[in-house]
């Protein structure tokens, strides 16, 4: 019988599986994973030497900003999903409050056209919720490569607001898949901004984003989550009361945890970093920090994101409440959480977890989540011992800075490849853009039926 042949095979590594991390080879044909343990008599095209790395799921950055259209000065499709791929990921999920809006069917045609032959990795995209485009929501959240329908309950950067509970219920009314928030209550956000001025130190940020803000949010999201059945998706939690009372709602609700809120702890951030500490929902004390730890710990977290919302370093150094809200994050997130591991907080099979197949349970992802015969053939290939220290020089995005810049990390992604086909090799981009739109299973189904 003739040896087995593939069009690559990973030799070596520890894949990090669905049921734990073993020692494994990996063959791949046509983009897809074929087979996990293959013999040591099979033959491939190309053979990648993984001795030494894990082998994880392709990881996914399911929180992304990339500014495009409207800020290409801070950031495009092409430099944002680059950075990515520097960073170990495969794909990211896009948010809409760019300039202009992705609201209707014709800027969302013209962002997926846009991302051909641009960008360096999977790409899923939110459509923006807004007063006027309800009655479009059923229709929009079933196009070709939407994750989701992405509400701002609380106002931030860009001008998609519905912060009314008529208005969020009628968002919960059109449609039937998961509604992605930013949950945090505008109406105390209105009273509680003439409590501060201009030049304020940046802690204040803290303090007029207080935890009741959060919390109050989440808790008339879930109210009306349960009163329409509408499942939801809770981003960026940063309240230990939050994460404690989102735990009776997971009938209708998922979390995700941002690695800020898993990294960094006020007061420091703001007196060290000042504006380039200042993101919505803000970072926030010792207390909240260890409760998002305990969340990730206990099975409450869904996700972890990275929320990377670029904006220029000159915007940044402005006084607080001038200087933007939004911190960057989509290289950097694969290091600070391998460092994580290296620290005991998380298993590796945790991570995978978090970053791979919570975001393909939570959006309903088609063929990516686990290796697994039958999955595309992402992979993230890192090295737990490689050390190294975070620096702006290294970040690809045109800003050209990181909140975690002389961050030294134990653990660091040394090859991305992406169905199949190797992306980054030891910080090295490898050929064109070859990113495509994440397929979804529900805008499959409806592709089937139409």
């Amino acid at each position: 019988m003739p040896a087995p042949h593939y069009d690559l095979i990973l030799r070596g590594g520890i894949a990090v599986l669905p049921w734990g991390e073993e020692a494994t080879d990996i063959g791949v044909r046509q983009g897809r994973i074929a087979a996990l343990g293959v013999p040591g008599s099979a033959e491939a095209d190309a053979v990648i030497d993984a001795h030494g790395l894990h082998v994880l799921p392709g990881l996914i950055d399911a929180h992304v900003h990339l500014r495009e259209p409207g800020a290409d000065h801070v950031e495009t499709i092409a430099t944002g999903t680059k950075a990515a791929a520097l960073g170990g990921l495969v794909a990211v999920f896009d948010m809409p409050n760019t300039k202009p809006a992705i609201t209707d069917a014709e800027r969302l045609a013209w962002k997926r056209d846009h991302i051909a032959g641009r960008a360096f990795v999977d790409m899923g995209l939110y459509v923006g919720a807004t007063k006027a485009n309800v009655g479009m929501l059923a229709d929009l959240e079933l196009e070709p490569g939407v994750c989701a329908i992405k509400v701002f309950a609380g106002s931030s950067t860009g001008d998609l607001l519905v912060e009314d509970d008529a208005s969020l219920e009628a968002v919960m009314r059109n449609g039937f898949r998961r509604i992605a928030y930013h949950s945090e209550d505008e109406y105390r956000l209105r009273a509680r901004a003439p409590l501060f001025k201009e030049g304020d130190p940046h802690i204040r940020h803290m303090e007029w984003r207080d935890v009741e803000a959060a919390f109050l949010g989440t808790r008339r999201l879930m109210a009306l989550a349960r009163k329409t059945g509408r499942r939801a998706h809770i981003l960026h939690v940063s309240t230990a009361e939050e994460l404690d009372y989102l735990k009776d709602y997971r009938d209708v609700a998922t979390v995700e945890v941002l690695m800020n809120h898993l990294t960094q702890v006020a007061p420091d951030v703001y007196e060290r970093l000042e504006g380039f500490g200042v993101m919505n929902p803000p970072i926030r004390d010792r207390r909240h920090y260890d409760a998002s730890w305990a969340a990730v710990r206990d099975g409450t977290v869904d996700v972890v994101g990275s929320d990377h919302a670029p904006h220029a370093a000159d915007l940044k150094r402005l006084p607080w409440p001038t200087c933007p809200a939004g911190l960057t994050g989509v290289q950097t997130i694969v290091p600070v959480m391998l460092d994580h591991v290296n620290a005991g907080r998380l298993s590796l099979s945790r991570l995978a977890d978090l970053m791979c197949a919570g975001p393909a349970r939570v959006y309903g992802v088609v063929g990516k989540g686990r290796l697994a015969a039958g999955y595309d053939a992402d992979f993230t290939l890192v090295d737990m011992k490689r050390r190294r220290t975070i620096t702006n020089d290294w970040i690809a995005s045109p800003c050209g800075w990181t909140p975690f810049d002389g961050m030294d990390v134990t653990g660091w992604p040394v090859m991305t490849v992406l169905r199949g086909r190797t992306i980054m090799r030891e910080d090295e981009l490898l050929g064109e853009p070859s990113g495509q739109l994440v397929r979804f299973g529900d805008t499959l189904r409806r592709a089937a039926d139409a």
